[in-house]
């Protein structure tokens, strides 16, 4: 695999040649990464299965799912929710995929390319199931296009992208008698998201972020971060060593997003200081479990029943989704 990912992330370590000088701390062979935060370095076989074994650590600790649960991981065909979908079925759980086919190009075919890498995957790992869904052939578009016809004037359709995920990640787990849906997130997307909520003091948003989301009785289904503590560099690390192909060309969307300039100012501050990351969301968390946000997250809203599709909403007898493709189909034909 020619990834710059790679070669940024992973540094001077050479995968599967050794560092000069340093050591695995378990059998003393050359290491393929130095975990400075860790003061931990470890060879390719020592640091899959510390991974592994970190991973089912924090699948217990935060209680996120069991091993008798059908767990649906959320696939983009990037590195991150192809190596959790990995790492899941080696510990031996219940676990499908899902592929959501946004219908996003950008010049470098990005939706078309990830679903290779998704199927590709699968086809790959014995009892992977993958399910897909292609947004442009329900719908009759892909996001970028509903996005311009319903929020005009705005160059980016991320505020749809995301909705239209959510609905549809909720329907497929639902529908699929999936008790937990599993994102990829790792530490270094939860750190930038709790620091732009920080900056801005969102308190509503600061009480909601957790390794865990639980389910509600209005028909939301559990929700699952169980790479929350691993670096980006990390699970880069773990997808390269266990050969798994994926695609590393960022959303056409994501240049000039604001969770990008975090990560570059966490970054410079974890450079002066390794561990910062993980210090800033771990003492979050343990805030949290004390009590620091408690009651900011206000009432929570009356659940009901979608007209159209049946999906618990709060908006009223009809859900944003559905009322998106009503937009989309009367403004296509107007």
């Amino acid at each position: 695999m020619s990834d710059p990912f790679a070669a940024r992330y992973l540094g001077r370590l050479v995968l599967g040649g050794g560092v000069a000088a340093v050591k695995c701390r378990t059998c003393g062979e050359p290491a393929v990464i130095n975990m400075r935060q860790h003061k931990l370095a470890l060879c390719a076989d020592h640091y899959v299965a510390w991974f592994q074994g970190q991973t089912e650590r924090f699948i217990g600790k935060y209680g996120m799912f069991t091993s008798e649960e059908r767990v649906l991981v959320a696939v983009s065909g990037g590195k991150d929710s192809l190596a959790l979908w990995d790492v899941l079925l080696t510990l031996g759980y219940q676990a499908d995929g899902l592929y959501i086919g946004l219908g996003i190009d950008g010049g470098v075919q990005y939706s078309a390319e990830s679903l290779e890498m998704a199927q590709r995957f699968a086809a790959g790992r014995a009892g992977a199931e993958l399910h897909v869904v292609d947004i442009a052939g329900e719908y009759g578009l892909g996001v970028p296009e509903a996005a311009q016809l319903t929020i005009r004037g705005r160059t980016k359709p991320c505020a749809v992208c995301g909705m239209v995920k959510r609905h549809v990640m909720n329907r497929v787990a639902r529908d699929g008698g999936y008790a937990v849906l599993a994102t990829g997130h790792n530490l270094d997307d939860e750190a930038a998201v709790l620091f732009g909520n920080t900056l801005h003091w969102q308190v509503g948003y600061l009480a909601r972020q957790a390794p865990v989301l639980q389910e509600s009785a209005g028909g939301l289904v559990r929700k699952v971060k169980p790479f929350c503590r691993f670096y980006e560099r990390e699970t880069a690390a773990y997808t390269l060593l266990q050969g798994i192909d994926y695609i590393y060309v960022e959303c056409p969307f994501a240049d000039g997003a604001t969770s990008i300039h975090h990560k570059l100012v966490l970054n410079g501050l974890e450079a002066e200081a390794p561990g910062t990351k993980l210090q800033f969301y771990l003492s979050f968390l343990q805030a949290r479990r004390a009590g620091a946000f408690a009651g900011m997250e206000g009432s929570a809203p009356e659940m009901l029943a979608c007209r159209t599709c049946g999906q618990p909403t709060t908006a009223g007898d009809q859900c944003a989704f559905c009322r998106l493709w009503e937009t989309v189909r009367v403004r296509r034909h107007s």
